[in-house]
């Protein structure tokens, strides 16, 4: 995280990038049994705070049913990035790791 970053933070967008940090992470735990390194990156960008959670790669053969479709966590992230007026990707890398990366405004 930036030197000094959570007291630039407005409250909203503070509790609003804990939220899809704790989501990513518990979505992580659950899928991605083999994932062996998480990585969070908080910076601020000329859009706002960027909010990255990368996993450290793994097998997709183990992911479960949940993970490949049906759950509500990513959806849950997204409408939370939205409120704010910012956006939510995300999706697999060419690790076998998985990316989510939110934008929200300043």
């Amino acid at each position: 995280m930036e030197t000094g970053l959570e007291d630039r933070l407005p409250a909203h967008v503070a509790a609003t990038a804990h939220r899809i940090v704790l989501e990513a992470l518990t979505n992580i735990g659950k899928h991605a049994a083999t994932a062996t390194a998480v990585r969070v990156t908080l910076r601020t960008v000329p859009a706002g705070l960027e909010v990255r959670i990368a996993d450290g790669g793994g097998d997709p053969a183990t992911l479960s049913e949940n993970a490949r479709g049906g759950g509500y966590g990513l959806a849950g992230m997204a409408e939370r990035a939205e409120a704010l007026g910012g956006f939510l990707t995300a999706g697999p890398t060419p690790d076998g790791g998985w990316l989510v990366t939110a934008t929200l405004p300043l």
